[in-house]
């Protein structure tokens, strides 16, 4: 399985300690040159796992239109043009532009219940609050949703 992976969801598990979950869900994980210099301050040394490749095609011109940063714009024309199985975005207007071209998206939220599902967390609450602790938005409802979906929820 394929994923191009935006910087923010990188550097959210990157803070956390759980970066290496990436490759143990995902079978290739992608960045293009713009993401690999936004995550250079967080990440200063890449996973070898974690490999750059520039993309070679613009992406669909929908894209061209909207507001989106270096990284978003790259990581979206590559996940098109490799037909990704993924992409990895949080931010919420570039996974509408994503899912707006065809892409499929998930995030570092769904990353960390895909981890549960998979057997690799015990349970996302203490990754959820570790999120919290950074820079994080996360909502009360959304922490509620997740841990239902994780199978976490307490009554």
């Amino acid at each position: 399985m394929v994923v191009v992976s935006n910087s923010s969801p990188l550097i959210a598990l990157a803070r956390i300690q759980q970066l290496d979950l990436l490759p143990a869900i995902f079978e290739s994980v992608l960045i293009p040159p713009a993401v690999a210099r936004e995550i250079a301050p967080s990440i200063p040394v890449l996973p070898t796992w974690l490999r750059i490749q520039a993309p070679n095609v613009l992406p669909p011109a929908s894209l061209l239109r909207r507001r989106l940063g270096d990284g978003e714009w790259e990581a979206m024309a590559l996940a098109s043009e490799l037909k990704a199985d993924w992409i990895i975005l949080d931010d919420l207007p570039a996974r509408r532009s994503a899912e707006a071209t065809g892409l499929n998206v998930i995030g570092t939220l769904g990353t960390l219940v895909t981890a549960k599902r998979a057997g690799l967390l015990k349970s996302i609450r203490p990754e959820l609050d570790a999120l919290l602790r950074t820079s994080f938005f996360l909502s009360p409802q959304l922490y509620d949703q997740l841990l239902i979906i994780a199978g976490e929820h307490q009554s």
